[in-house]
């Protein structure tokens, strides 16, 4: 180092010095301008623009054309973590090629969503990888290890988490409040995160928008009491966007933006995305939060330290030292062949009577349904360099001679009430568009296209091609394959490449209009407004709508009935549009196949028995199979969707993909979407006690295994188990073996069956291999509530081995020590509120807003809640409760009579605790029941003799 190169220069000293060096640097005002998620460069000491936040789930996204891999509910469906993580370095290597010609593409990617897909009518559903915490920390571990590198020191992208903590609904989203109990905050929520965090590939996490326990996520305690215990390393805790001004404007939390800003900052957010571009109202607010004494120079300082070593670790200050400072690959012939394979390995077979593979030399195939010919992209996707569609696939594996198609829309003619028809003008000098292909920051901001003109009405009209997605939500489409939009000005144009946006501008509804037989209105459900005629064009107006005639001129079930008939096998390919129906700020309202799919489906089947179902969504669908001969799952894969669903079905791979989630047979199944309480409520396959349509873990081979040699045994920190895997069959082809396991005679509720462990592995036919697996005992443990703390219940715990949850292919039992479970020493410590075994009724609300819990009735004020093994010692004689609100509670012994009746005067406040004391006997252990009788908050109970 040089006399004049600052020690933040110096590549020879250890990051933490150089952090420091450069912090000292740094005027207040220029670190705190560095928190905004665009914060400035620092000309006078040669430091550059930052900025945080890249979206990279299943490729480099919004930023124009790069690869595009499956959706990341498909990379869970792979069951294959080493995949996963080379999908994750060809994104991140396409991250840093992408910015060495665009600076606008940042290296700290928000990437993996390691939220539970606890609920299948979750919007984001495609954004998770699974029901199971284990699972979706073993593909996130995967995925963030590809992003971040291999290099000790230097990462070729920083990886953060989303979303913390507990958000599984849309409805809501910014206000909603997930009441979870400790057992499921410790042994589901919070598990995903942690041991994805643990391994050390993580760069921080994001707070969700909404609220858990009654408190926002971006002031959660957990960020400091979870997160920051489990490493030694600096994470960023970066805002959702839009999320710091929620905690006053929607959520009410607090009353001033500098209280809420201030806050969030000392709760651990370091870096606050908000107003775009626009740094200047975060900044106002955290000065006016100095000024007031609310943060102090020490609080601006931790967070700055922390964002400066994410920057440290991307090699910013070293660029001759980075190590990814020259990645230039980019859709490269590698990248191309990984998408493929990714979509290979993400098909599920979830049912095969023979009908596939499809090997015969002359069968004639029939493609029918609304996404035979579609590569569906998502919110965060990239724009599409490679494209392939089903029927694409099938025409390049089997030849276009052989391959029928058919898409099964509606083909419609929309009458005005003077007796004209709604038409779309010609266009043919315009070019072609598509949406966000020259990337964007904010893909939000995107407006529609005015450079076409707007629909006219004549006397014959055009012919559109009208899809129901479901809950009577259609596109219409002209003839040239362009959607009807509306754009800013409000006129109704032929413009959109595909259905998309923030706010997606090519949905309409048609509402029967009772003063005209057979008319309609056309809703816009982007604007609200209906279509209407003017002299101008058709746009969509506040006033004077237009009575339309629905022309059906040809229904989709009669073409693919014609298509199917005349076809060996026929291939219907349904599902959902990803910007449609259940997506990001809208939850889906049923399990149900769309009407119009349905339609379609039940036209092929009645004309060719020889019909097989693939799905491809973002989510499951409850549609019975029992007439099908054959079932397929896919996500939406990808750029290479086509060509990999057309080898499966051809033999040339054997599908090995496996549900990453439960596939429920109907809406009766599920709990209310807002209903956390997966132990309570018995959600996903650790609990659910039903028959699902498909179970977790489930898919089929055109190969059979078989399982045997289990040889188990514990010693003192692991269990060790293995089992070999035979290939029975003709076929090369992967088997993914899962191992599970449940306690025999556990104490409290414990899963049906727990994933302990998965490996995805290829065997020849008539080959074995062996699978050895050491599991440590912490994963036998659960949230103890009378201690406060993980416990390993000793006891027999039995391992179950096989092809999913429910096909257990073989049994074994371990005999484990551990902890013995003890009375809740009631007495001696009293019982934290939320601390229950049992509830109904109850919400989990915050004790205050900086940390605790506390009980409150859900709804009709009332709830009640159950400690089991409470002991009370030789003599308890009163009871105290710490709680705010009004109203009474009542308390017995093993759900006998009341013995006991507290009543609470009102208080100031949902905060303003008040202690409220009354007699109360009681010796030795019991179960203690507790009734609380109206809008009361309940803190804490304690006992004395």
């Amino acid at each position: 180092m040089t006399a004049q190169t600052p020690p933040f220069r110096d590549s020879q000293l250890p990051f933490a010095k150089r952090i420091d060096d450069l912090l000292s640097r740094l005027t207040l005002e220029e670190r705190v301008a560095m928190l905004h998620q665009f914060g400035p460069a620092v000309e006078r000491l040669g430091v550059a623009a930052f900025r945080t936040g890249q979206e990279a789930l299943h490729g480099v996204a919004w930023m124009g054309p790069a690869t595009v891999f499956p959706q990341a509910v498909g990379l869970g469906a792979t069951w294959n973590d080493e995949l996963v993580r080379r999908v994750g370095e060809a994104v991140s290597t396409e991250t840093r090629a992408m910015r060495s010609r665009d600076d606008r593409v940042g290296l700290n990617v928000w990437a993996p969503t390691v939220n539970l897909l606890r609920h299948p009518l979750w919007g984001r559903n495609e954004e998770g990888y699974s029901e199971d915490p284990k699972m979706t920390s073993a593909i996130a571990t995967a995925y963030t290890r590809g992003l971040r590198g291999d290099h000790p020191a230097y990462w070729r992208t920083a990886p953060v988490l989303k979303h913390w903590l507990a958000h599984n609904n849309e409805t809501d989203r910014a206000t909603a409040s997930s009441s979870v109990r400790p057992r499921v905050l410790h042994e589901y929520d919070l598990r995903a995160f942690r041991e994805t965090v643990e391994a050390g590939t993580v760069a921080g996490v994001m707070p969700a928008y909404n609220l858990v326990n009654g408190r926002p996520n971006h002031v959660s305690p957990y960020l400091r009491e979870q997160l920051r215990t489990w490493t030694d390393q600096d994470l960023l805790v970066c805002s959702d966007a839009g999320a710091p001004s929620n905690l006053v404007d929607s959520e009410h939390y607090f009353d001033t933006h500098e209280e809420a800003t201030a806050a969030s900052l000392i709760a651990g957010v370091d870096s606050f995305t908000d107003h775009g571009t626009d740094s200047s109202q975060i900044v106002e607010r955290l000065q006016g939060a100095l000024d007031q004494g609310l943060l102090t120079e020490a609080d601006i300082d931790a967070a700055v330290r922390r964002q400066l070593a994410v920057r440290f670790r991307l090699g910013e200050f070293d660029p001759r030292l980075d190590p990814y400072a020259g990645a230039l690959d980019f859709d490269t012939p590698a990248h191309r062949s990984l998408a493929r394979e990714a979509a290979e390995q993400a098909i599920v077979l979830l049912k095969n009577d023979g009908l596939l593979p499809l090997t015969g030399q002359d069968t004639r195939i029939a493609v029918v349904g609304l996404l035979a010919d579609e590569c569906k992209l998502d919110w965060y996707s990239g724009t599409l360099i490679h494209r392939s569609t089903p029927l694409e696939g099938l025409y390049e594996r089997f030849g276009a001679d052989r391959v029928d198609f058919a898409e099964g829309v509606d083909r419609v003619r929309l009458k005005t009430s003077a007796g004209t028809y709604l038409s779309v003008p010609s266009a043919d000098e315009a070019t072609d568009e598509v949406r966000g292909a020259e990337g964007a920051l904010d893909p939000a901001l995107l407006a529609g296209r005015t450079d076409l003109p707007p629909l006219t009405t004549d006397t014959t009209g055009t012919e559109l091609a009208l899809i129901d997605w479901g809950g009577g939500v259609l596109t219409l489409r002209a003839p040239d394959g362009r959607y009807l939009s509306v754009a800013d000005d409000g006129f109704v144009r032929a413009s959109a490449d595909q259905p998309g946006g923030w706010v997606v501008q090519e949905t309409f509804r048609l509402e029967p209009h009772e003063s005209h037989e057979g008319g309609h209105l056309l809703k816009h459900v982007g604007t609200g407004r209906y279509v209407s005629v003017t002299a101008d064009g058709v746009k969509v107006a506040a006033q004077s709508p237009e009575i339309l005639e629905l022309e059906i001129t040809e229904r989709g079930e009669d073409t693919v009935a014609r298509t199917a008939a005349a076809a060996d096998v026929v291939l219907v390919v349904a599902g959902n549009d990803p910007h449609i129906n259940g997506r990001e700020t809208e939850d889906r309202t049923t399990l149900a196949l769309p009407a119009h799919q349905q339609r379609l489906l039940e036209a092929a089947r009645a004309a060719n028995p020889r019909t097989a179902l693939v799905i491809t969504s973002s989510y499951p669908y409850a549609t019975d199979p029992a007439d099908l001969p054959a079932v397929l799952w896919t996500a939406h894969g990808g750029q290479a969707a086509g060509t990999a669903l057309a080898r499966v079905l051809a033999g040339d791979v054997s599908p090995a993909g496996r549900l990453p989630q439960t596939w429920y047979a109907s809406d009766a199944d599920l709990p209310d979407l807002l209903d956390y309480d997966v132990i309570g409520s018995r959600q996903t396959y650790l609990y659910f006690e039903g028959t699902p349509l498909f179970p977790f873990g489930h898919g089929l081979s055109y190969a059979s295994f078989e399982y045997g040699n289990l040889v188990a045994h514990a010693d003192e920190n692991s269990v060790h188990v293995t089992f070999t895997v035979t290939n029975t069959g003709g076929t090369p082809a992967d088997e993914v073996a899962q191992l599970y396991s449940r306690p025999v005679a556990p104490s409290v509720s414990r899963p049906r069956r727990e994933l302990l462990a998965h490996r995805r592995v290829h065997v020849l036919p008539g080959a074995s291999t062996e699978l050895a697996f050491e599991l440590p005992l912490s994963a036998f443990e659960f949230w103890d509530v009378a201690r406060g703390t993980r416990r390993l219940e000793p006891g027999s715990y039995e391992l179950l081995v096989g092809a999913s949850s429910e096909d257990i292919r073989l049994r074994g039992t371990v005999e484990l020590d551990g902890t013995p479970a003890n009375p809740r020493p009631a007495l001696e410590l009293g019982l934290n509120a939320a601390d229950f075994d049992e509830q109904r009724g109850a919400a989990i609300v915050d004790r205050t807003k900086l940390s605790g819990d506390a009980v409150t009735p859900a709804s009709e004020n009332t709830a009640e809640l159950v400690y089991r093994g409470c002991d009370f010692g030789p003599a308890t004689r009163t009871v105290t409760v710490e709680v705010s609100g009004e109203g009474s509670l009542e308390l017995a012994l093993d759900g006998g009579p009341v013995i006991a009746r507290l009543d609470v005067p009102a208080t100031p406040g949902p905060y303003d605790y008040t202690t409220v004391v009354t007699p109360f006997g009681a010796t030795e252990v019991h179960d203690l029941h507790i009734g609380l009788r109206g809008p009361l908050r309940l803190a804490h109970v304690g006992f004395s003799g």
